[in-house]
């Protein structure tokens, strides 16, 4: 039987563990306001880098998605990067409803640490890797540690797999979806709308949570 982790922020899991999907899904859920009016994906990162395309391929795989109802920002056609953060946010943010954004981004670490995601409160500090100086985004900050960080950074980011950035945005992705589905299904047994729950289970049951 899977051991069912500590779903505490901060938090990280190897996107190749077991049922990490499920676990990344349960805590999105437990973290996340689904409810909120203004709930906002932002996908940050560039499609020129192989070690930042995490964000922007994330953002992709999440427009793609029929079922997914929330705002994305930052595609691969549409990247969120350092040109337009600042821009980007301020239009975000002149609005009667304050935002609740979640942001995503890739990030480099200590080796150990490849290949994880990581899941915590408050906001990602785009760009420090690489000594950029750019406006802190978003009030659950989630990180895909892509290479091993320390020395030549830019460098490192620009020869990274592009296997493991797309690897790690299709889990993150397959999560978020999953954790809208299961904040509906929420919302119907809330509601005693008995009629739609097994057709809501079927739903949740027919995704891929390897």
């Amino acid at each position: 039987m899977d051991t069912i982790p500590n779903l505490i922020l901060p938090y990280s899991i190897h996107h190749e563990s077991k049922n990490a999907i499920w676990h990344l899904s349960t805590l999105f859920l437990e973290h996340i306001p689904f409810h909120h009016e203004r709930l906002i994906f932002c996908c940050i990162g560039s499609d020129r880098c192989t070690g930042d395309t995490l964000g922007p391929l994330t953002g992709s795989f999440l427009s793609k998605s029929i079922s997914f109802p929330y705002k994305i920002v930052g595609t691969l056609e549409s990247p969120l990067h350092a040109l337009n953060l600042d821009s980007t946010l301020q239009e975000l943010n002149h609005h009667t409803t304050k935002p609740y954004i979640i942001a995503i981004d890739a990030c480099l670490g200590n080796e150990d640490a490849v290949g994880h995601i990581a899941v915590q409160e408050g906001p990602i500090l785009p760009g420090k890797a690489v000594k950029k100086q750019l406006p802190p985004i978003g009030d659950v900050s989630v990180k895909g540690i892509v290479n091993v960080g320390g020395f030549m950074e830019m460098l490192v980011l620009q020869n990274t797999r592009l296997h493991i950035s797309y690897a790690m945005a299709e889990k993150l992705a397959r999560a978020f979806i999953l954790a809208a589905h299961r904040y509906s299904l929420k919302r119907v047994d809330e509601s005693n709308q008995n009629a739609d729950n097994e057709y809501t289970w079927q739903q949740v049951s027919s995704l891929d949570l390897r």
